[in-house]
């Protein structure tokens, strides 16, 4: 019997790839279109004053951004037991269908407009997201078997389902949320996925086997795991929510604020000594180590570099409302717009930067890992840089022109096409045997750690000024970059080989 998951690989519908690819690629474009839309929301709807014809929370900016920190930071948190549940449980295909109609759901909770029912969105698209995000891809690549150039292609592809999503998501849930009523932005956004949820439902046919759960174990073992896992799950839910509780009433005096500081403090505690137990006594070889070395250290810039760029939707959001002349022919342009720039540079720029490393490889000029990411930085600094300079220039009274925040972003997306693929794919070639998903996964940590620190960096817009904050980011990471340029001959001798 042939596998149809071959046959579907070898009918090639959709961009030269297959039909399958498409049912993923809307799946994943609307539900980055929900997540980037509610983003671009998310904290001016907390800041803004409750006085208005659009209230909004009234929220503090140092709250506001902890709050905003940890939301996104949790986000990318929860793909770890997101990914587990999928491969140990349920399969990939029904975490993204479960997870996504919780992301849903969370959408249209924030469209009711009470505080009870907004907090109640967040966790439930954080819960949702962890299910949905890590499968997704899981199941593009399940479609090519043969792995080689034909997944990278097809990677390609669904990249830009990803910022087709990101460009649309700002573009329609702030013109909704800022122009007319934030919670009909958020109910957009929950439409969008609604969309998503059943074109990928009606594709289940174009997938083949791809993302069916494949664990072993018998029914009873497997009933068995679940059961276990979300025993642990509720008690642990239950004493988070006690702690809220706690802190809420007053009985635990700690801020928000203290919260995220004290959760990046754990989660840094904990990096390090999962990576000294691998290193003593997780059984490598020397060159193992060597290459857990460089992992680690693709880790410490990783976290550096999405704690500066992960703020596009914290302070840069909130310099495009208060600092930056948005009128354009008689009608204020939303704030929120402007997030959807840099999903617009990746889709134009992301296949020069593909055909630019492979002709640099070609002539054997190839910049290093080392290098890649400190040009990365850098070029993250220097729109920080920019930035710095336009809001030394702003007021309330005379705001800047977008142009300020379109060449930042300009410079940003730059920096994140040096470093973000580059930094995926040199930990799947780093990884020690056996440990591939545990460092896919400490990714995702330096991910999470980059927003949650990203919103305690937006917080200090409290009592600093735009122009010294930006200007703060951007010596901090340029020094990284340049640290980084020093040591990357360093890097590239644990890599040895590894290219």
């Amino acid at each position: 019997m042939s596998n149809p998951s071959s046959e579907l690989i070898s009918d090639k519908t959709f961009m030269g790839q297959p039909r399958g690819l498409a049912t993923l690629f809307f799946t994943e474009m609307w539900e980055r279109f929900s997540y980037y839309g509610m983003r671009a929301l998310l904290i001016l709807f907390m800041t803004g004053t409750t006085m208005s014809e659009n209230p909004g929370l009234g929220f503090d900016v140092t709250t506001a951004a902890a709050i905003y920190g940890l939301y996104t930071s949790f986000v990318y948190l929860l793909s770890l037991p997101g990914g587990w549940v999928a491969d140990n449980l349920w399969g990939q295909r029904k975490a993204i269908y479960v997870g996504g109609w919780i992301i849903a759901i969370g959408h249209f909770s924030m469209a009711i407009p009470s505080d009870y029912s907004f907090f109640a969105g967040l966790i439930l698209i954080v819960i949702g997201t962890g299910l949905l995000k890590p499968n997704v891809s899981s199941v593009v690549a399940d479609l090519y078997p043969q792995g080689g150039a034909e997944r990278d292609a097809g990677f390609s592809v669904f990249y830009m389902g990803i910022n087709l999503g990101g460009f649309l998501g700002p573009l329609i849930c702030s013109y909704l949320g800022e122009g007319y009523n934030w919670h009909w932005g958020f109910s957009a956004a929950g439409f969008g996925m609604v969309l998503g949820l059943i074109q990928f439902k009606r594709g289940y046919k174009y997938l083949g086997d791809a993302g069916t759960f494949k664990g072993a174990g018998s029914v009873e073992e497997i009933r068995a795991k679940e059961r276990g896992f979300f025993t642990k799950t509720a008690v642990f839910a239950g004493l988070v929510a006690v702690f809220a509780y706690l802190v809420s009433t007053g009985v635990v005096d700690l801020t928000l604020t203290e919260i995220a500081e004290y959760i990046g403090s754990i989660i840094l505690v904990l990096i390090a000594g999962f990576f000294l137990y691998l290193f003593f006594r997780g059984g490598l070889s020397s060159d193992e180590k060597k290459n857990l070395g460089v992992i680690a250290w693709i880790f410490i810039l990783a976290a550096i570099f999405w704690s500066g760029f992960e703020q596009a939707g914290s302070s840069l959001n909130l310099f495009a409302r208060d600092l930056t002349d948005r009128v354009a022919f008689g009608w204020e342009i939303p704030a929120g717009w402007l997030q959807s720039i840099n999903s617009l540079f990746i889709i134009i720029f992301a296949p020069l930067f593909g055909t630019m490393w492979l002709w640099l490889a070609s002539i054997n000029k190839n910049p290093s890992t080392g290098v890649k990411f400190a040009l990365g930085l850098l070029g993250l600094a220097a729109g920080f840089f920019v930035l710095a300079w336009g809001a030394a220039q702003a007021t309330v009274e005379n705001p800047v022109t977008p142009a300020w925040l379109v060449v930042t972003y300009f410079f940003h997306t730059v920096g994140e096409l040096c470093l973000s693929p580059v930094g995926m794919s040199s930990i799947t070639k780093l990884a020690p045997r056996g440990r591939m998903s545990q460092m896919m996964g400490i990714w995702f940590v330096a991910t999470a750690l980059g927003n949650l620190f990203a919103g305690l960096v937006a917080g200090r817009l409290e009592s600093l000024a735009p122009s010294s904050l930006f200007m703060n980011v951007a010596i901090i990471v340029a020094v990284a970059g340049l640290v980084s340029i020093v040591a990357s001959p360093f890097v590239k001798k644990l890599m040895g080989d590894i290219k």
